[in-house]
């Protein structure tokens, strides 16, 4: 009876000990090492048809690297080790609900707005890009308002007021696709 419970005590502080020691290494964050240190954001090109999603798009990424502790921002391409260069290439605008009017049944209310970019992160250092164009697109919803000023401007209030978020959606994967081990 006594060497039963001694080994169950033992093997019960044993399970313990294991279980302990293995939390004791865990660190929150991104710990990944990264090839570069200084990273030059090269100013955004834009053929997707949105103009204002330059600054916006320019804005939200660099804030986005500048929290990562292992990367600095360089002013200067030359002084960097790595270069992200960012094409907003296409925009669209697809109607997803439409309103119940008796006289117009096609008057869209919920449009599904769609922003497209590439993305190429380049080594200076080898001289060889460590992405190339790589695709990435996010999406959000905008309404319109039941208004009676009609769809057209008040689709355009809903897209002003949708392109910030969108633009910060589209900054986060950005910034996922340079930081995150690939």
């Amino acid at each position: 009876m006594r060497l039963t419970r001694l080994i169950f005590l033992l093997t019960l502080a044993l399970a313990a000990a294991l279980g302990l020691s293995s939390c004791g290494h865990y660190q929150l964050g991104t710990q990944g090492k990264l090839t570069f240190t200084t990273l030059y954001v090269a100013p955004v090109e834009n053929t997707s048809g949105l103009p204002q999603a330059i600054t916006l798009v320019s804005t939200q990424l660099r804030e986005k690297l500048l929290r990562d502790p292992r990367i600095q921002l360089s002013s200067d391409p030359s002084s960097a080790q790595a270069i992200l260069t960012v094409k907003l290439t296409r925009t669209s605008q697809d109607a997803t609900t439409h309103r119940a009017e008796p006289d117009d049944t096609g008057l869209a209310r919920k449009f599904d707005l769609t922003l497209q970019a590439e993305v190429t992160l380049h080594d200076t250092r080898t001289a060889t890009d460590l992405f190339t164009k790589r695709p990435l697109s996010v999406t959000r919803q905008l309404f319109t308002t039941d208004g009676t000023t009609g769809a057209p401007s008040d689709q355009q209030a809903a897209q002003y007021q949708t392109l910030p978020l969108l633009a910060e959606t589209l900054a986060s994967r950005i910034a996922s696709a340079v930081l995150d081990s690939w």
